[in-house]
């Protein structure tokens, strides 16, 4: 008696596989993140990312232009502030003529047509090395927000497309969605890092922007009074619901990797598109096991692209992006 169903029949060569494929990764999945620092002439490595690089603006241009040859639709800015511009309000996050807004500026005027997202979040400008203002050893929630919306209004008159609040405090969203209606920037989307744990996998990223929680009496040393839990799920779907009811246009997991499970459940609950960040740890540990010869570096970069998909990203931010993209 033969099987009536052979499931091999769909796998018996790549023309086959390709024709019944569940899950495609094309260069529109993709946001990069990219590291801005000042200067000219520009391109500093990152010892902890191989392959990974700040650029100064000028060089900047180039680099966006690239990734629009690419096919990648998006970009998502992050700064490397100098040390003499950091205090405990993050006032220069919101300066106009402060380097975000000035990276902002300088994609929009290299690649109009590009997607410019933002971070939002004070650490980079913190002497603390915390995403909020520190009063009294504690990360104070609704003095952060504010200065939160200062710099979210900042970015939208710079350019922005979306801005990508990261810090995880209470009630940021609404905060920051009235603050660009009020302002007419109705048409600015928000990307809420909805589901941010304290991860470790975030080392290699602190390395590059010099924003790691500082080690000092009475601050706390790491983040974990205000992102997630790595133990809980459930707090996930809370974060997310509240988020699109304040006004998300699109909800972010992050880490990757480890946390496809919470990807899945946010997408079966989502009704707006979900963003996942592929951090820099786990291109980092990639990288390293490349290096070593112990994996296909190749193989395992797309292999974890299309499991973050596969289990429910509409959207990657990745630093494999563009070895990806050309790839593809």
């Amino acid at each position: 008696m033969y099987p009536l169903r052979r499931n091999r029949r769909l796998r018996l060569n790549e023309s086959v596989r390709s024709l019944v494929r569940e899950t495609v990764v094309t260069p529109n999945d993709f946001i990069v993140p990219l590291f801005v620092e000042e200067g000219k002439g520009v391109k500093e490595g990152i010892a902890s990312m191989p392959d990974y690089y700040r650029y100064s603006l000028d060089l900047l241009v180039g680099e966006v232009k690239e990734l629009w040859a690419l096919g990648i639709k998006s970009v998502l800015l992050f700064v490397k502030v100098p040390d003499h511009l950091k205090d405990n309000k993050g006032t220069e996050a919101a300066n106009p003529d402060g380097l975000m807004q000035r990276a902002i500026r300088t994609v929009k005027e290299a690649v109009p047509e590009m997607v410019v997202m933002t971070d939002v979040a004070l650490d980079p400008y913190s002497v603390y090395g915390h995403d909020g203002i520190v009063e009294g050893g504690k990360i104070v929630n609704d003095a952060t927000v504010e200065a939160l919306c200062a710099m979210g209004l900042s970015h939208a008159a710079a350019g922005a497309d979306f801005i990508a609040p990261s810090d995880m405090m209470d009630g940021r969203i609404l905060a920051l969605r009235e603050t660009l209606e009020n302002n007419s920037f109705e048409d600015v989307g928000i990307m809420a890092y909805s589901a941010k744990y304290a991860s470790a996998f975030y080392g290699p990223f602190r390395d590059a922007l010099e924003s790691a929680p500082v080690d000092a009496q009475n601050i706390p040393k790491d983040k974990k009074t205000y992102q997630m839990d790595f133990h809980n799920r459930l707090e996930a779907l809370r974060e997310v619901r509240m988020d699109i009811e304040e006004g998300a246009d699109i909800v972010m997991v992050k880490p990757g990797l480890p946390y496809l499970d919470v990807v899945r459940e946010v997408k079966n609950k989502s009704e707006v598109p979900v963003a996942v960040y592929q951090v820099s740890g786990e291109y980092a540990m990639t990288k390293a096991a490349a290096a070593n010869g112990w994996l296909d570096h190749d193989a395992v970069m797309m292999e974890q692209l299309v499991a973050i998909k596969r289990a429910g990203a509409d959207l990657i931010a990745t630093y494999f992006a563009k070895e990806a993209a050309k790839l593809l």
